[in-house]
């Protein structure tokens, strides 16, 4: 029986429930996707609370990959049986199959599981827009990192440390540690309450780092802020840990002269010729063994326990849905 997973208003993981679902018919420039792996991500845990509000009720999931199974009128590119990977709008992911507009679909190489291409196409365009856009990392950037065990922090890692940077990269335990220098890092700091400043200063010889990538939130941005040198980037990309504090402006400049982004993946990801660029970056990283590390994949229907684990941190990498 195929299934979906919807909320009918946001909340806790209670919200989450389990319907059966019968296959849509494509509309004009629709296909039909029967998912072979579903992503999971903070993404879908914002949507789920309401943090990043979506219409409702709604299927939660921003990224696949699977089989074309039908096409709607108009569309040209894709047949019935052709491999595809996807993330971004529309949302809606979390089910057997789904109804996704033709100019979505990456076609997937054969030499790709889509069980890759499902725990990469989000972070690996986050990557993307981190390391290109948001602050050009190549030889001679030194890059803070949290979380760098983590699904999107141990891609970018990866990435980041073939464009030759080196990274300093942060985790909670000496576990998660030794899976952060496996990703590539140069250093890690571990702990939550590890003098992160002074140990950075240390590693830097004061300089501090050229850009730091902070998901953590809460409390940490002010940290992480006075562990960049002058003129670097700090780059907020999500919230963990929770809230972020009101920031006082004179906390970046002009005495910092620092650069604080907050880009958007959805964002990015919505224009199409960006998308499809990123999207074949990743396809070449993967190719390149750069790509997200699987850490557990879950049935569909257990869902709940899959954002459980990702809240409470016991994940270590990326994590699926397998319909």
């Amino acid at each position: 029986m195929d299934k979906k997973i919807q909320i009918a208003r946001p909340g806790g993981i209670d919200q989450l429930r389990v319907s059966a679902d019968a296959p849509a018919d494509p509309g004009p420039g629709e296909i039909r996707v029967r998912h072979e792996a579903i992503g999971v991500s903070f993404i879908d845990i914002y949507h789920r609370t309401g943090l990043y509000p979506l219409p409702l009720p709604s299927t939660l999931g921003v990224e696949g990959a699977g089989v074309v199974e039908a096409t709607g009128p108009g569309v040209t590119r894709l047949s019935p049986g052709d491999r595809v990977a996807y993330a971004g709008a529309p949302v809606g992911a979390y089910a057997s199959t789904r109804l996704l507009p033709e100019t979505r679909a990456i076609v997937l190489p054969d030499d790709i599981p889509a069980n890759a291409a499902a725990a990469s196409m989000l972070r690996g365009i986050t990557a993307h827009m981190l390391l290109t856009l948001i602050f050009p990392v190549g030889p001679g950037t030194t890059a803070l990192i949290h979380a760098a065990a983590g699904g999107t922090g141990a891609l970018l890692s990866r990435w980041a440390k073939y464009l030759g940077a080196t990274v300093i990269g942060t985790t909670s335990s000496m576990e998660k540690a030794e899976l952060a220098r496996q990703a590539g890092a140069d250093h890690v700091i571990v702990g939550r309450d590890a003098d992160l400043i002074g140990e950075v200063r240390n590693l830097t010889e004061g300089r501090g780092v050229d850009v730091a990538y902070d998901g953590i939130g809460g409390g940490m941005l002010a940290r992480t802020l006075a562990c960049v040198r002058p003129f670097g980037t700090v780059a907020s990309i999500g919230q963990a840990a929770g809230p972020i504090p009101a920031l006082n402006l004179e906390d970046i400049g002009p005495r910092r002269s620092l650069s604080l982004a907050r880009p958007s993946f959805m964002a990015y990801a919505a224009d199409l010729s960006t998308y499809r660029t990123a999207a074949a970056a990743v396809m070449d990283m993967l190719r390149l063994g750069i790509g997200g590390t699987i850490d557990t994949a879950y049935a569909l229907e257990d869902v709940a326990r899959a954002h459980a684990d990702l809240e409470a941190g016991r994940s270590i990498g990326s994590m699926l849905l397998v319909p």
